[in-house]
């Protein structure tokens, strides 16, 4: 059995390509509506298309699937419960991180955090019950949004892992602001929940899961391609 996820992001579109249930080759690319040659070329028994953004459709028509093809929508089956108010309204990754997280941690409390364009928790309790979660500005949001929505802020480049407790310059102080206050934001996330939830698993994923790795206090699993994983365990309980 050879499958497809694709994800389609807000800046770009990551896909997955799944053997016997395993995950065998994984790739990204720009923008949200042309397929890499890779795709094109090749025919899946089964294949899963989400999207938080617009290109689902023009994807879709240009994939060759013998079987089943499924856009992840709020009518879509889950293989947890969804105890989410709107589900109409719930971004296709956070339940597909959500799914991912509770598929790979079974009869755990699982808190995930897609550390991508924004900041995203989503928490799935040890009963397979996707609870619902937050949403926040993403690093580089925080950054433009002081620049953008100020005067004389200058726009701070995030270059290294390290960034200072106390500014003692504008720039410093954007750093310090920003990235040790996303910081302390998540590490107070994952206390809240560990006091309300036993045995809790946290999870990261997204594109700036590795700073996030390296400043949060406690064991944190990274796994870059939980969506792609939770996308793929929701299109086998389709099939």
């Amino acid at each position: 059995m050879r499958n497809l996820a694709i994800d389609i992001g807000n800046t770009g579109t990551k896909y997955g390509i799944f053997e016997a249930g395993a995950l065998v080759e994984q790739g990204y690319f720009e923008g949200q509506q042309e397929l890499p040659e890779v795709l094109l070329n090749q025919t899946f028994d089964h294949a899963i298309v989400a999207s938080v953004a617009a290109g689902a459709t023009s994807i879709k028509e240009r994939l060759l699937v013998s079987g089943k093809l499924l856009e992840l929508t709020p009518q879509a089956a889950l293989p947890v419960i969804n105890l989410y108010k709107t589900p109409q309204t719930l971004g296709a990754d956070r339940i597909a991180a959500a799914v991912g997280a509770n598929y790979l941690f079974p009869g755990r409390n699982c808190l995930v955090f897609d550390a991508g364009t924004c900041i995203t928790h989503d928490f799935v309790d040890a009963q397979a019950q996707y609870q619902g979660g937050g949403i926040a500005p993403g690093l580089k949001m925080k950054f433009k949004a002081l620049h953008t929505f100020t005067q004389r802020l200058p726009l701070v480049q995030q270059t290294e892992q390290k960034f200072p407790l106390t500014g003692k310059t504008t720039e410093e102080s954007i750093l310090s602001g920003v990235l040790a206050g996303s910081v302390a934001e998540l590490n107070g996330f994952i206390q809240s929940y560990s006091q309300k939830a036993a045995d809790l698993v946290v999870i990261l994923c997204g594109g700036d899961a590795a700073f996030f790795e390296s400043n949060l206090k406690g064991r944190i699993f990274v796994i870059p391609e939980l969506v792609l994983i939770g996308l793929h365990r929701i299109l086998t309980h389709n099939v």
